[in-house]
This record gives C-alpha cells, structure tokens and sequence, in this order.
C-alpha cells in the first residue's frame, strides 16, 4: 500500500471494553504459537546452539522481555490508540521517527503472516496427502486467509474466543508430554537441572540458541495495540502484558527442559542435530503413544491458525491506526457500523498479503526453504529493531514528564532493556544464515532493507511537517 497525504479524520473508535484480560492474553500467546515455537523452533535451538541450556535461553530471553514490560506498560497508561509502537516512538522520540516505526512494524508483522500462511500450507497438505488428498501448499494457505479476513471482520470478541480454544488445545497437548516424561522419571539420566546451570546456559552456543528462541517471543507486545478495546485499559494492558510473557517464558522453559530429561543432557543435541523433523514426535510416540504424535500434527495446524489470526488483528489495527491519523487513506480508518472493527482496514491488509503471496507462488519459490524462513528473519531483525526504539521512546518521554513513575521504570529498565534488545539484534543479524538457511543477499540486504524503510518513513513524517504542519501536530496524538 502507498502511503498518501490525506485530510485526518474524525477519531473512529474501535469497539470499547470488547475484551477483557483473557481475551488479550489469548491474542498475545497465540500470536507466539507456543506448539510452533517449542515443536519448530526449539529443535534447531537444541542442535545448533547451547544443547542442554536452551532452556535457560528462554529464561533468559523471558527476563530480558519483562525487563522490557516495565516501560513498556507504564507507557501504555499515558498513550492510548491502535496504533502501539507508533504512537509510543511518536510521542517519545518524535512524529517523524514514529512513522518510520510504524513502517518497520507493518513490514515486521506483514512477514510474519506470510511466513505462517506458508508453513500452514506446507502442513496441512502434508497432513491431507496420505488420506488421498493432494493439493498445492498454496491452495491451503489461500483458504486460511480467506477464513481468517472473515473472522478478523467481526468483532474483536470474536477472534479472541477462537484464539482461546486453539490456544489452550496447544498447551495442553504438550503439558501431557511433559507430565508423562516426569511421571516416568526422565530418560537414561533421570531428572536434573543442569539445563539451568550457568556453564550450560552460557555456553558458547548461547548466542547461535538465541537467535531462535528470541523470535518465539515474537507478539506478545501487541498487547498495547488493543488498549482501545480494552475493559480498563490503564489496568488490563499492563496486566496482559505480564501475564503473557510469563506465561510464554515458562511454558517454553518448562517444554523444552522437560524434553532434555527425555533424551539426556549429554545426548540432547546429537538427538536434535539427527532429526529436527522428528526431536519431539518421536519423544511423544515413545511417552504417550501414536495417539498423541497424530493429535499433536493437527494442533500443530491449529496453532498456525491461531498465529496468524492474532497477527491479521495486530496489522489491522496499524492500518487503522495509519488511516485514522491521515498518513493512509482515510478509508483505513473507518470502523464497522455493527462490528466496530476496522473492517476497510482488513480488506486492504488481505488483498496485500494475498499478492504477497501470489508473488511467491509464481515465482515457483519453496515455501518452508524460502517464504517460511526469510520472512520468518525478515520479521525478528524487524521487531527487534521497533522495540529498540521503543525504549529510546520511553526513557525520553518520561525524561519530559519526570514525576509519572519511579526512576527504576523511566530510566533503569528502559535501558537495560535496550542495550539487552541492541545485543540481540547483533546476534541475528551475526547469524541471519543460520536463522533463514540461506546465504542469499537477498537474505545478507535485509538489516539493511529495514534500515531503509525507518529513513523512508521520518522523510515522509518530515514532508509532512513542511507541507501540512495542521496533519503533522496530531500524529500520535489521535485520542489524547
């Protein structure tokens, strides 16, 4: 979509007190799809990282992220709209700044979706084939988008208690695996806690096992974007906010340290480097049964489901927030007169990942080798990038308002946060290779690509100063 210079328009407001604390948590874990994070991802943390430590990996990530949360939520007390991410960097660092974010956050979210629709494609035709049912990928993952623009039409309400469903589908499934290998005290080393011994954790796959278990975290900030639909937004965002990232940290540390007990701290990573496909439905296959490994394919389906519904809503409400402001078509920024979703803005974001989609279709491009996994490294230099900035965003916000919170909130946590998110950053893009499978310069140019797009993003925010200073003054600041 190309962004144009439009009139703003008179402050739609999305369906207020739509969801309540449940509801969000639902979006914000289903957007980590926690089965494919720990079924998917996981394995080639195990086999290419720091083996037995990935589990305190995930502690470690999970902490870096409510580090993060405790700016990040007192900021959501004073800012309020759709728009999250842009309106916090607007406000913190400047319009013209919080409009390259805004660019960055529709490019970081748009790859995530396409990277989902692929692997959704990939597995249920993989699912369907041996049942006499052979299709392309595609046409899968062209039905999935249709069905989730459907629900992303109704109310917010209504995806959220979808989400719940697949959500809690996913972890129980997993729960079974884990109780089932504690109840039968381990594998060929019974139960420790090495994986959380410092010389595991930092071990020097540390850095190559981050890569992938930052990018599970990938959503669970997008809290923030439904404070407008919130029931007591002022109380309900921050709560969500750390309920999810608890809740994601220990479900991951739990799973995949359950899993080490399975096959063994000195064996987990030979077990992982010989067969990612099959690390944990063989360990369900041998714990559980055949039963649990086929029932786990399906929710493994229903989980991408889940993912990329919650990330349609997220993309929704950016185009919405980006219409309503003026920096979009005005037509993004109208809501449903029954639903009150921001259903133009869902029409424009379908089209757009479906010719996304297309383009990769046509142009005969693997969908796992390729979509899944450049999009998938895409979207972490992406977020990472964004939540940088947010940081900068919130220390200098209350730098202008001293007396809000406490210096812990407004200044210590804010910068650990962002040195700990500068470090991650360093670490993808170290070992995008690694993180997309590939060499290509395509893949080598995206730190790059996203650099260029925030540049593009303050050029438009200060054309916009130059030429319309009346739109200008209010970016950000629609619902002050």
């Amino acid at each position: 979509m190309t962004l144009e210079i439009a009139n703003p328009v008179a402050s739609p407001r999305l369906a207020r007190n739509s969801v309540g604390l449940a509801h969000i948590v639902f979006f914000v874990v289903a957007a980590a799809a926690p089965l494919t994070a720990v079924v998917g991802a996981s394995p080639v943390a195990f086999a290419f990282g720091n083996g037995a430590g990935v589990p305190g990996a995930y502690l470690l990530a999970g902490l870096l992220y409510l580090v993060f949360s405790v700016g990040f939520t007192a900021m959501s007390r004073h800012v309020e709209g759709a728009g999250a991410f842009y309106a916090y960097i607007s406000q913190g660092i400047g319009r013209p700044t919080g409009v390259g974010a805004a660019l960055m956050a529709l490019i970081t979210y748009s790859a995530v979706q396409i990277a989902i629709y692929a692997l959704f494609g990939v597995f249920v035709a993989a699912g369907l084939a041996p049942y006499g049912i052979e299709m392309p990928w595609w046409v899968w993952s062209f039905a999935a988008l249709a069905v989730v623009h459907l629900c992303g039409q109704r109310n917010i309400a209504f995806s959220g208690k979808i989400l719940g469903v697949c959500m809690v589908a996913e972890i129980v499934i997993l729960l079974l695996l884990d109780v089932g290998i504690l109840l039968q005290g381990g594998g060929p080393e019974g139960i420790g806690l090495t994986s959380f011994a410092p010389a595991t954790v930092l071990s020097p796959g540390l850095g190559a096992a981050l890569v992938f278990v930052i990018g599970s975290f990938i959503g669970f900030e997008a809290t923030a974007i439904f404070g407008e639909e919130a029931e007591n937004p002022e109380t309900t965002i921050p709560k969500a906010t750390y309920v999810a990232v608890l809740l994601i940290t220990l479900f991951y540390a739990f799973s995949t340290w359950a899993i080490v007990q399975h096959y063994g701290a000195s064996q987990v990573q030979a077990v992982a480097e010989a067969g990612l496909d099959n690390f944990f439905f063989a360990a369900m296959d041998a714990v559980l049964g055949r039963w649990a490994s086929e029932t786990m394919n399906i929710l493994l389906i229903t989980s991408l489901f889940a993912c990329v519904l919650s990330f349609h809503n997220t993309l929704n409400r950016y185009f919405f927030a980006l219409g309503r402001e003026g920096l979009a078509m005005r037509a993004l920024g109208r809501v449903h007169e029954k639903h009150l979703s921001p259903h133009i803005a869902g029409v424009v974001q379908s089209v757009s990942a479906a010719a996304i989609l297309l383009v990769f279709v046509v142009s005969g491009a693997d969908p796992y080798a390729v979509v899944f996994s450049w999009m998938s490294a895409l979207a972490v230099i992406g977020i990472l990038s964004v939540q940088a900035l947010v940081s900068v965003a919130i220390i200098l916000y209350f730098h202008r308002h001293p007396d809000q919170h406490g210096r812990w909130t407004t200044l210590v946590a804010p910068s650990v946060a962002f040195v700990g998110l500068l470090g991650a950053l360093a670490l993808v893009i170290n070992n995008l290779s690694l993180l997309s499978g590939s060499d290509s310069p395509v893949v080598a140019s995206f730190p790059y690509a996203i650099v260029l797009v925030c540049l593009g993003g303050i050029l438009f925010g200060y054309r916009i100063k130059a030429k319309r200073p009346d739109l200008y003054a209010g970016l950000g600041r629609m619902l002050d």
